[in-house]
């Protein structure tokens, strides 16, 4: 393939006699193309004006730096004989160039990749309050880019290296005894291969999505990246837990926004057994129906176990979202303790004591 574009390229190659100044000709020829890439630029800028959809600003703004450096490289095919015309300088340049083009293609084919996953996901919003299809789509299609990525940068290192004869023969060893090295590969790459096909289940299978709510390790937090080998949790106070895809496969864990994105908050109140009940029922309901964090669709207000000191009282509500449910939380834990401290002080939570010997000496 690379002889035949070299070939290509020969016919159109200027030498020395025909040319007053390889140097004039090489600034002549690079001027020509930047005008050339400078009036390409202008025309897509021109014909996005003209477009609402500003795919073509997109498809220009992915493919102009690798288009840029392919009409150098063009430059560099078409000029190479003025500056090289020795033999093993000659030899050198042309492997130069087979390697260029390489490079030059995976460029283009990742910036390809890059494209449709930008075209197809500005479809869908993750900022809306009901995502969950759009996470889904973002999950699948921000893994699948990262192996595809993957797999173009191993195919073209491949290639690359290929074109090196003392490579090249060592590669054909390696594959007569394709068994032997494949054993000793997957021993060595075992679990980084595991972590890519963790991460391939999981952009099929989906356990987890991007901004999922999620509790690993007895931490809170949202799912904010999917790559490869490891998945990025945001903990709720900004920190960051670095976990493998593998840990999502083969451990449990907790999603609270698996089926929807909408989710329930629970506050425990801890009180006094002369506390009466349907007081503070009232005013829970009364403080949900006065903020915006509440949807509406769940308030319930429940004594869910009772011991020797204290009474536990579940408040449980809604919330459209995850953080609006710990915002919501946080707002009702703190109006239930003023409205118990202002209402019914006598019912916090208290420690009782007898004292036997003080009440016999009375008698």
């Amino acid at each position: 393939m690379f002889d035949k574009i070299q070939q290509f390229f020969s016919q159109w190659t200027l030498t020395k006699d025909t040319l007053i100044s390889p140097w004039i000709t090489l600034g002549i020829v690079i001027m020509a193309s930047l005008v050339f890439y400078l009036l390409l630029s202008a025309v897509f800028s021109r014909m996005n004006s003209r477009r609402s959809d500003q795919t073509v600003s997109i498809a220009w703004r992915k493919f102009r730096k690798p288009l840029l450096v392919t009409f150098i490289l063009l430059d560099f095919i078409l000029l190479k004989e003025l500056f090289a015309p020795e033999e093993g300088f000659t030899a050198a340049v042309n492997q130069f160039i087979k390697v260029a083009i390489i490079f030059c293609v995976t460029w283009l084919v990742i910036k390809g990749i890059h494209f449709t996953r930008e075209l197809i996901l500005r479809q869908y919003d993750i900022k809306e309050e009901d995502n969950l299809k759009a996470r889904k789509v973002y999950t699948q299609f921000r893994v699948l880019e990262r192996i595809l990525v993957f797999l173009v940068i191993l195919i073209a290192i491949a290639v690359a290296l290929m074109t090196f004869e003392g490579i090249r023969r060592v590669g054909i060893s390696l594959f007569a005894s394709a068994g032997v090295a494949g054993i000793v590969i997957g021993f060595a790459a075992q679990k980084l291969l595991g972590n890519i096909l963790a991460g391939f289940q999981i952009a099929l299978t989906q356990p987890i999505r991007l901004d999922d709510v999620v509790i690993v390790e007895n931490e809170w937090g949202w799912i904010e990246e999917i790559n490869l080998t490891y998945v990025v949790v945001r903990i709720w106070d900004k920190r960051r837990l670095i976990v493998p895809t593998t840990y999502f496969i083969e451990k449990p864990f907790q999603n609270w926004t698996r089926v929807s994105a909408d989710i329930l908050g629970t506050v425990f109140i801890y009180t006094d057994y002369r506390l009466p009940v349907d007081k503070l029922r009232e005013a829970f309901l009364k403080i949900l129906k006065e903020t915006d964090l509440w949807d509406g669709q769940v308030g319930v207000m429940q004594v869910t176990n009772a011991n020797d000191k204290a009474m536990e009282i579940r408040a449980l509500m809604s919330a459209p979202n995850s953080p609006q449910a710990w915002d919501l939380r946080v707002h009702v834990r703190e109006k239930l303790i003023g409205y118990l401290q202002q209402q019914y002080p006598e019912s916090l939570p208290r420690t009782r004591v007898e004292m036997l010997e003080a009440r016999e000496n009375t008698q």
